[in-house]
């Protein structure tokens, strides 16, 4: 289905092309780009509350600047739809997110407007500020370096140890602070209620537009005027919000609240910002979703709502006649909840995503023992060992490629002393249309190297809840890992008993001959398919769901070795360092020669896609693994008659 733009945005192939416009069809064409974000978004899918929420700003921002010349850079991503739009990519759109189509965020290789790919949160002033040094260095002194930073961003570290080096640099670099008080979920933490205090405060907002009334009128008598202004304004913010502006302690330049849906007074703004030199933080109060009301009114679940009716509202949803199976996220939301109604000690964590993770579930039945932490890696996981060492057991719940960035926290904080936290590592795996910011390549790979640390993988709901069970028993008082993917398992019927599994043992799924398949993890489920079809064709490969990366089940290892002459391990993680490498590296210590065929995400950058899309594109889905198994069936039985000859 073609979606048609308004009069406007039809003629916009580029920030030159909407400079033509007069300031007063700036309310017009930001209208016309909202409503094209709501057409397409509502046919095709993708991240919706979020773009809604700038598209005034972002309007204005290309307005103004002289982008690409002019570097903008985008936080989080998913805010960065109309700057797509507006930037010469408003065909391609009905393609973001898509298989081997536009990416959902910003990507350098995609466009020259895309000063830094981004995924993650918090990268942007750090960005913005590296190049408006580089700037400084080379002597282009005409360049403006802007970073939008909004949807909880600031909520996280990173953006504060930017800001403090920003302060000192003096750098030409604008910082805006898109104030619209959400990440997914609402922001947390004592910032919010400090921009909330900035924002609400009548006396010093209404003090603030007369003192500027009046700035306005003294400016044609010279600089010292607006000097004056600039110390009695800060005076002005610290006794009247009887705080220390905090933006301004770091030496920047603090102007606003401004509205952030208000198009042509950001123009006029922006404007009068270029020529102010030093770092400097406007602050813009916008509403996540603006215009489309049900957006506005439910942020969370507007935030990326998948296929809906533009006129009614209503959420596409698949209907079925037979009960289908939950998402991992839910099993874990639903049986943590169960776990800490039989374990007084049991606590979760999460930096930012309960909705996301559903640790949201344990939030409304105890939330005295379920925390959200903000947009907050390194500190999810240092709070967990604090939890840790008075005898609790945090269940600390971060997407796997997230985990990455607390990696020093999972190695210095935990593994180190050997504290009993649980690291649920939620989107393990491909990630599908977030594409490879969000894919969770690496967790085996980088959790196995680390010593006392305990690696596992469930193939079904039933061993999640049962790996879950038992990284809570006194026994395993360590750091214990669990990677699951995005999306549904395989049981209907998955609330069973919960069992304890021994840690380093696998389990056989069916027993074979000449080969067989070890796979970790819910890909086993394609392993089944693929052994399935073999023993269809008149082959029988054996196949062993492992569960644990580290350790490994040594003696089903000893006893595979010996009863079949070649191997295929399968993950959902990377190659280098990941399970088939531990496979290899067991095999290799024990003196067996045997072949093994290793199949898994491969060592490159995969791009955005479904996940049955990628794992076809990386030779792992039940067809690639059935290939797999068949291949090294036919060099088993070409070497057969070979080794009769030489013994």
């Amino acid at each position: 289905m073609i979606v048609e733009p308004g009069a406007l945005l039809a003629e916009i192939n580029s920030p030159d092309d909407l400079k033509k416009l007069s300031p007063d069809q700036l309310v017009q064409v930001s209208q016309e780009l909202r409503q094209f974000i709501i057409d397409t978004v509502s046919i095709y899918g993708g991240h919706f509350g979020a773009s809604l929420g700038v598209v005034e700003l972002t309007v204005a921002l290309h307005y103004v600047f002289n982008t690409p010349h002019d570097q903008l850079v985008w936080d989080v991503g998913h805010q960065a739809y109309g700057h797509k739009i507006l930037t010469g990519r408003r065909d391609q759109f009905p393609t973001n997110r898509r298989y081997k189509g536009m990416s959902g965020f910003p990507k350098r290789s995609e466009s020259e407007y895309d000063a830094f790919g981004v995924g993650h949160s918090s990268t942007s002033i750090g960005a913005a500020l590296g190049m408006a040094v580089a700037s400084d260095y080379k002597k282009e002194f005409d360049r403006q370096h802007i970073a939008v930073i909004g949807d909880g961003a600031m909520t996280a570290g990173m953006a504060f140890e930017a800001l403090n080096h920003a302060g000192v640099e003096k750098s030409n670099l604008l910082v805006i602070l898109n104030d619209n008080c959400m990440s997914i979920d609402p922001n947390v933490g004592a910032l919010k209620e400090y921009l909330t205090d900035i924002t609400t405060s009548r006396t010093y907002n209404k003090v603030r537009d007369e003192l500027w009334n009046v700035l306005g009128k003294l400016s044609k008598f010279g600089p010292n005027p607006q000097q004056i202004a600039r110390k009695v304004e800060s005076a002005m913010k610290a006794t009247l919000l009887k705080q220390s502006n905090l933006f301004e302690a770091l030496n920047f330049r603090y102007f606003g609240p401004v509205d952030g849906h208000d198009v042509q007074h950001l123009a006029t703004i922006l404007q009068d910002l270029k020529s102010i030199p030093g770092p400097k933080l406007l602050h813009c109060v916008t509403v996540k979703g603006k215009g489309y009301a049900l957006a506005e009114k439910d942020q969370t679940l507007w935030h990326a709502p998948g296929l809906f009716d533009k006129v009614t509202g209503e959420i596409h949803t698949k209907t079925y006649e037979k009960p289908q199976p939950p998402k991992y996220q839910d099993v874990f939301g639903h049986t943590i909840v169960e776990l800490a109604e039989q374990n007084s000690a049991i606590m979760g964590v999460t930096p930012a995503m309960p909705s996301g993770c559903s640790l949201n579930i344990m939030m409304k039945a105890m939330p005295d023992r379920a925390f959200d932490v903000g947009i907050a890696e390194q500190h999810a996981v240092t709070f967990s060992a604090g939890l840790a060492t008075q005898g609790l057991v945090p269940f600390c719940n971060i997407y796997s490629s997230f985990m990455q960035r607390a990696y020093d926290q999972v190695l210095h904080d935990v593994a180190l002393q050997k504290l009993h936290v649980v690291f649920c590592l939620d989107r393990a795996g491909f990630a599908g249309a977030d594409g490879p910011t969000h894919h969770g390549c690496y967790d085996l790979a980088y959790m196995r190297c680390i010593p006392n640390m305990v690696v596992s993988a469930p193939m079904n709901e039933e061993e999640l809840r049962n790996l879950m069970y038992t990284a809570t028993l006194p026994e395993n008082a360590g750091p214990f890992s669990i990677r699951y993917p995005r999306g549904e398992g395989v049981m209907p019927e998955w609330r069973k008993p919960l069992k304890k599994i021994t840690v380093g043992t696998g389990r056989v799924v069916r027993e074979g001959e000449g080969v067989a398949v070890l796979s970790i993890g819910h890909i086993g489920n394609y392993a089944v398919k693929a052994t399935q079809q073999l023993v269809a064709e008149g082959l029988n490969p054996g196949h062993y769901d492992m569960r644990f990366c580290k350790p490994l089940d040594e003696e089903m290892l000893h006893n595979i070795a010996r009863r079949y002459k070649a191997i295929v391990t399968v993950e959902d993680g990377c190659l280098p360092g990941g399970f088939g490498a531990a496979v290899l590296e067991f095999l290799a210590d024990h003196g067996y020669s045997l072949p093994v065929k290793r199949l898994g995400i491969p060592d490159r950058i995969v791009e955005h896609g479904t996940q049955d899309e990628l794992y076809k594109e990386c030779g792992f889905d039940a067809a690639g693994i059935a290939a797999a198994l068949r291949e090294m069936s036919g060099k088993v039985a070409a070497a057969a008659p070979l080794a009769t000859v030489l013994l």
